[in-house]
């Protein structure tokens, strides 16, 4: 018998990025611009930390 891991399954997952809200894909969320980089994915000479070099976050639309 073959033991699985527990976490097996949360290494299936995307990795979020510091700024991202949710996971790529999620009901109500949308890709949008990085607000530290301003969407380059660099700051200075490093990559952004933020948006982990993408220049893009996942965040929430809409509201109520």
């Amino acid at each position: 018998m073959t033991s699985t891991p527990k976490d097996q399954a949360g290494s299936d997952r995307t990795k979020l990025n510091p700024g991202d809200q949710a996971e790529p894909g999620t009901p109500g969320t949308g890709e949008n611009v990085c607000p530290e980089c301003k969407g380059s994915g660099r700051i200075g000479a490093a990559a952004c930390q933020t948006c982990g070099g993408t220049g893009t976050i996942i965040e929430g639309i809409g509201g109520a």
